[in-house]
């Protein structure tokens, strides 16, 4: 049963001991309701953000997120060219484990909406690099996960297995996930500090008229390691229209050795998603899931053509296209970026809708090959929840919350425009 904010919020004083809590509200960006999630506002004048999770896989996250949180110094924060929300402290709420931190105001965008060219998808290729510039010694004091390229790679390899053994893979997938781990040139890579998989969502942003939206924050720090940063950049397989641009921003911001193949192996990763779905299905017995990733995967061997994952290859159509529907694929909880507490209530399908005010050219949310295979809303996690029934404070948040999207739409929009003349 879903926590009402007022009773979330109330669990606030006990992470923060003499914290005054003066309102409450709900807090969501669309998530998957696998937590239950308010704002708390403080006497103070500060806004914290408070999460709770029942389920173990959940209450695993955000144990993880704590870590991560408190293993960003004061030292390594003042590197980042962002904020990342500050660690504020722990509690329980009857059986489910809470996590409560600093709120970052901003809104958020879907990979496929980031507009081409400078602005938002510059922004974010500098933010990934700046991730990737952290020093290792971040992640190892921690005692957080730190793979080498042989043990990233030896991971696919088994991956790839685990999912081939299901008799559910295009054996041309199969070759093809299998040549690329037998391929040294791929594989050519120094670890670096990610986030184990950023999407779109984990980005806050802020307008800047003269720059256009900036990312000004980030969320979903649980996947800190050291590892890949390919993972960092799979993601944009799903943002056709910006994903030059970000990974070009990347490059130039990034001061590691040149990476030739890293948009490769981010597109491997990005492929390796349906196979994780797969895996999932299978290990938790569930045929329903089984079969749809199965569908993606056939969908996306269709679409693969004849490009391949040479570090020279272009990127061909066909597999894009496929991996345009990565974002209907539920992500499993130990690589999940959810959004739903991280930042503040938007919504982010609501900052493209067509209105008199904002007229969007084309279909943003199209899914090319893949729209007629998933027909159902991707399939609830056990943490899923209901959402609480409005209250009288919830209703008096809405003017401030609906001011905020409407500045929202409007800066992207503009930027948007103005980039096109």
């Amino acid at each position: 049963m879903a926590r009402s904010a007022f009773t979330l919020a109330a669990a606030v004083t006990a992470a923060l001991p003499g914290a005054e809590v003066t309102g409450a509200r709900a807090l969501t960006a669309g998530g998957d309701g696998r937590f239950d999630s308010a704002v708390a506002s403080l006497a103070d004048g500060r806004e914290l953000a408070i999460r709770v999770a029942d389920a173990d896989d959940t209450a695993r996250e955000l144990a993880a997120e704590a870590l991560a949180l408190r293993a960003l110094t004061p030292g390594a924060r003042a590197i980042l060219p962002f904020r990342a929300p500050e660690y504020v402290g722990e509690t329980r709420l009857g059986d489910g484990r809470a996590l409560v931190t600093e709120l970052l105001d901003g809104f958020l965008v879907e990979a496929a909406d980031i507009p081409a060219g400078r602005g938002a998808a510059v922004s974010m290729g500098r933010a990934i690099a700046a991730i990737h510039a952290l020093p290792a010694s971040v992640v190892r004091t921690a005692g957080l996960p730190a793979r080498s390229a042989d043990e990233v790679r030896a991971e696919i390899r088994q991956l790839v297995d685990r999912a081939a053994s299901t008799g559910r893979v295009p054996a041309r997938l199969t070759v093809r996930w299998r040549e690329a781990t037998d391929d040294d040139e791929l594989w050519r890579f120094e670890s670096a500090v990610t986030l184990g998989g950023i999407q779109a969502t984990s980005f806050v942003f802020t307008d800047d008229p003269a720059e256009g939206p900036q990312v000004t924050g980030v969320v979903g720090w649980h996947g800190l390691a050291l590892g890949d940063p390919a993972v960092d950049l799979a993601w944009l397989s799903s943002a056709p229209d910006a994903a030059a641009d970000v990974q070009a921003a990347y490059t130039e911001a990034s001061d590691r050795q040149p990476d030739a193949a890293i948009g490769v192996r981010a597109r491997l990763t990005a492929e390796l998603e349906f196979a994780r779905w797969l895996v999932h299905g299978d290990a938790l017995r569930r045929p329903d899931i089984v079969d749809d990733a199965a569908a993606l995967l056939d969908s996306l061997a269709q679409g693969l053509r004849d490009d391949d994952l040479a570090v020279i290859a272009e990127r061909g159509d066909g597999v894009d296209s496929a991996l345009a529907a990565l974002d209907r694929v539920p992500q499993r909880p130990t690589s999940e970026v959810d959004t739903s507490m991280q930042t503040d209530a938007y919504n982010p399908e609501d900052l493209w809708l067509e209105s008199a005010e904002a007229e969007v050219v084309g279909d943003p949310h199209a899914t090319a090959d893949l729209t007629d295979l998933v027909q159902s809303d991707p399939l609830p996690t056990e943490g899923d929840r209901e959402k609480p029934a409005s209250h009288a404070s919830d209703r008096e948040d809405e003017t401030s919350e609906d001011e905020a999207q409407r500045a929202a739409r409007a800066a992207l929009q503009r930027w948007t425009s103005s980039s096109s003349e």
